[in-house]
């Protein structure tokens, strides 16, 4: 059965490569956009519950558009959905991403300047040109240099990405630092690292790394999953998460989260991975 998170298929148009394998009234090619507002939810069906979020500057296929609401799926992981439609705009080829908390993206190559957008950790944007302290964006706006890496230049560990987001609210759902889940933690961590993620954890259990033994001690970067939950390993003693217990990105030593969130009733740790 195809998982409706990831099938390009609203039940009426579908992803023209999936003819003969869903039912649909018609079968069509994705038309490329991306989201030109800070960020976007991604929602199950129009005007529903969010499944995630696209940030601004991400690629997407179009494939639908009723009621103001266009049906979607993410270039980034392949996630389909709902978005608003006056959200999305021409798309344009990305040259570098975000690469603090957040920032302000500004009308001129100057800090006293209007800004007109913040934008999160991830975000993509497309240089044009250079000024001395600021890129200029293909669509008029200025972001300080410090702030952006090239596309081509990602991080190298995804626990350190993770530690930006200390702090950062609770969010179901969500994959800004104003606000996110476990599993997008997790995402936002590793697709800067340049490496392939899912955006849920039952996803990432699946296809992230290989098993390690319950009995092995744990190293940085280890995840450790429950069901519907999941932790990068700080070190042998420490994790980071972003929890409903602390309504936030938060440390927590290992052993004692492991007993609380068996004793709140989640279960015990399902799974240990290692990339």
């Amino acid at each position: 059965m195809m998982d409706r998170r990831l099938t390009p298929s609203n039940g009426t148009v579908a992803a023209k490569h999936l003819q003969g394998q869903v039912e649909a009234t018609s079968f069509v090619q994705g038309t490329p956009k991306q989201v030109g507002i800070a960020f976007a939810d991604l929602l199950r069906a129009p005007g529903g519950r969010r499944d995630r979020q696209v940030l601004f500057g991400e690629q997407v296929q179009v494939f639908d558009t009723q009621d103001g609401f266009s049906f979607i799926q993410a270039d980034k992981d392949g996630y389909c959905g709902y978005v608003a439609h006056d959200a999305l705009i021409d798309a344009v080829q990305p040259t570098h991403f975000l690469a603090v908390p957040s920032s302000h993206l500004y009308t001129a190559p100057d800090f006293k300047s209007a800004d007109r957008m913040a934008v999160s950790f991830g975000t993509r944007l497309t240089v044009g040109h250079e000024e001395k302290k600021y890129f200029a964006l293909t669509n008029g706006l200025f972001v300080p240099k410090p702030h952006v890496r090239p596309l081509d230049q990602p991080f190298r560990d995804p626990v350190t990405v993770a530690q930006l987001h200390f702090g950062s609210p609770y969010l179901w759902g969500g994959n800004t630092v104003w606000g996110l889940d476990c599993s997008g933690l997790v995402q936002s961590a590793y697709i800067t690292c340049g490496i392939d993620c899912p955006g849920d954890s039952d996803l990432q259990e699946n296809t992230l790394g290989h098993d390690i033994p319950a009995d092995a001690p744990l190293q940085r970067g280890d995840l450790l999953f429950w069901d519907g939950h999941v932790a990068f390993v700080v070190d042998p003693d420490t994790m980071i998460h972003a929890n409903v217990h602390h309504m936030a990105v938060a440390y927590e030593p290992i052993k004692p989260a492991i007993a609380r969130i068996q004793a709140q009733g989640d279960g015990p740790v399902t799974s240990r991975k290692r990339m």
